[in-house]
């Protein structure tokens, strides 16, 4: 397993109205979004290039769309913007990376 380019644990992770997990996990690693329990196991994943992130109305919270699926995650105000800084980060350097390869 290579490193995550970004991890925060402790989050509560919402599917809608139902609760997944209140201590979960979010990461960024390999040009993927994953979101997983406490333990490791994996509730959803998806590229980045289909995966979106949103400030969500609340100040610790963030709106996170996998694949046409919605969840919603609860999160410090740093953590949040740690996530959404981390995935444009991420996105740009396949960009970047995808430029070199295809000249």
């Amino acid at each position: 397993m290579t490193d995550s380019e970004f991890e925060v644990a402790g989050v509560g992770i919402r599917r809608m109205l139902r609760s997944l997990t209140r201590a979960g996990r979010v990461l960024v690693r390999d040009g993927r979004l994953v979101l997983a329990t406490s333990y490791g196991s994996e509730i959803d994943s998806a590229p980045l290039g289909s995966a979106h992130i949103a400030a969500y109305g609340f100040p610790k919270a963030a709106l996170a769309s996998l694949g046409g699926k919605r969840y919603v995650l609860h999160l410090g105000l740093s953590e949040r913007a740690g996530l959404l800084h981390a995935v444009r980060t991420a996105r740009a350097k396949a960009a970047a990376e995808q430029g070199v390869l295809g000249a």
